[in-house]
């Protein structure tokens, strides 16, 4: 049985976090002149990217002795951070409080109890900046205040989470023999933007760094607005944020994220994540930009499965996003 005191030898399940498949996409942006390719991070144990930023995070506590076998765990997550921190925490046998919010999907609440994750729903937004995301992390701060030896991940800030994903660009440069001229990266807590971003210039690969946001974010702008894919953007600009993370920032709408999932599923039979459609759509908006035989890659971070009520369900997009004809277009 797995002990605190064995993380380096015995990671069980969690050794499977990491070297992820990466796929040719030959059909989803029609006829290109360039490389495209997906790193399919669903194949992760947890579902998703985020399970290498719960497992560094975790993994590097337990090593500082941050976190003690009688350790409550506490994050604030819509949802992938979650369940990543929930499948991490179950293994190591500690306790996990996950603070939601109504946007939650019944998925990922029916997934993070799975693992004995315990669920503290955040009902109401923040008075002051009307915002969940603020609700959360207050009622973070409030758990931490009253629960004994309690540590926080905090994925918005801590170092941990970016440094997970200079394994991700390792294993880019492995399975493309060292070429990468475009990397198109979804954005939420800036962690694996930034860890991408710092491994590729530290080591001068010459990458473009293309991040892909949700309209209404906070990451780099200062004002936000509503958004209903969750795990798309963040309402805060988070710790991580640095403003030279990315070279290009491109701006995708929820429809563009119901879109691009759609098209992503008919022409190549991948079932991702709202945040995979943010990035076809941002693709498909600056694909004539892009140089004849560069190769590009899109990290597509995330199971569909999670979403089949909201992005999957042609009712919640009528009611929603709108008329759904366009979806079934190329």
């Amino acid at each position: 049985m797995s002990t605190l005191l064995d993380i380096n030898s015995d990671l069980g399940i969690l050794a499977t976090i990491g070297h992820t498949p990466l796929i040719r996409l030959k059909h989803v942006l029609g006829n290109i002149p360039f490389q495209l390719f997906g790193k399919l991070e669903m194949f992760n144990p947890g579902g998703s990217a985020k399970d290498r930023s719960a497992l560094s995070i975790l993994k590097n506590a337990l090593k500082q002795g941050t976190i003690q076998s009688d350790t409550t765990v506490i994050e604030s997550s819509s949802g992938n951070m979650g369940i990543g921190l929930a499948q991490a925490c179950a293994y190591f046998k500690l306790k996990f409080i996950c603070v939601v919010d109504p946007k939650t999907t019944t998925q990922n609440i029916a997934i993070l109890k799975a693992y004995g994750a315990h669920i503290d729903l955040v009902t109401e937004p923040s008075r002051e900046t009307g915002e969940f995301l603020h609700a959360r992390l207050n009622r973070v701060q409030y758990l931490l205040e009253t629960i004994p030896n309690s540590f926080w991940a905090n994925q918005y800030a801590n170092e941990d989470n970016p440094r997970a994903y200079y394994q991700t660009m390792h294993e880019l440069l492995e399975q493309l023999e060292g070429k990468i001229d475009y990397l198109f990266c979804a954005t939420s807590t800036c962690g694996t933007l930034r860890g991408c971003s710092e491994y590729a210039r530290k080591q001068n690969l010459g990458v473009q760094i293309m991040a892909v946001d949700a309209q209404g974010s906070a990451i780099f702008k200062s004002t936000h607005g509503p958004r209903l894919i969750p795990g798309h953007g963040a309402g805060i600009r988070p710790p991580l944020y640095l403003p030279d993370l990315a070279h290009k920032i491109i701006f995708a709408s929820d429809k563009e994220c119901v879109i691009g999932c759609r098209r992503l599923l008919k022409q190549e039979a991948i079932l991702a994540g709202g945040s995979s459609g943010a990035i076809i759509m941002a693709l498909e908006r600056i694909k004539h930009e892009i140089a004849p035989n560069a190769v590009c890659v899109a990290i597509l971070c995330d199971r569909g499965e999670r979403y089949l009520d909201t992005i999957y369900s042609d009712a919640w997009v009528k009611e929603n996003i709108g008329d759904i004809a366009c979806l079934y277009s190329k």
